[in-house]
């Protein structure tokens, strides 16, 4: 589990994402599934830059805020600590690891799109265990599937 954010239009949007994985070894590339149901792959339709943060498994809390409310009508970003990164991008603080990425490539793959990165910024933080899956499998999602 990843939490990804994007700034465009003088917006900023995050989110819980499931879909995530190394896709190149050379070049270096990344990519990442955004649900076309949420505010951020509205955000991100139109970013030229994400951010992908790796949360320990004492961070449901953080989890749970980006996966479970929608940024259609709360400030996911008035709560944690971020700063701007690479190329603008919204860094979360005291992650496990973050990287910025280049979007290369746009995928539509149905409900979801995938965005290939090419990782321009990166940066580690808080050591232990990485929240997986089954971590947040309780979380209610703040938007649908579709």
């Amino acid at each position: 589990m990843c939490v990804v954010t994007a700034v465009a239009g003088g917006e900023r949007a995050g989110c819980l994402v499931g879909f995530a994985s190394q896709c190149s070894i050379r070049p270096p590339r990344f990519v990442v599934w955004l649900s076309k149901a949420n505010h951020t792959y509205r955000v991100a339709r139109a970013a030229q830059h994400l951010a992908v943060h790796l949360l320990t498994r004492d961070q449901r809390d953080l989890a749970e805020h980006f996966g479970g409310r929608t940024g259609d009508d709360a400030d996911k970003f008035a709560w944690p600590d971020w700063r701007e990164g690479p190329a603008g991008a919204v860094v979360l603080e005291d992650v496990a690891a973050w990287f910025v990425g280049t979007v290369l490539h746009r995928v539509d793959g149905g409900d979801h799109v995938g965005h290939v990165l090419d990782p321009v910024g990166w940066g580690e933080g808080r050591p232990g265990p990485l929240l997986r899956l089954s971590d947040a499998a309780t979380i209610e999602a703040g938007h649908p599937a579709d």
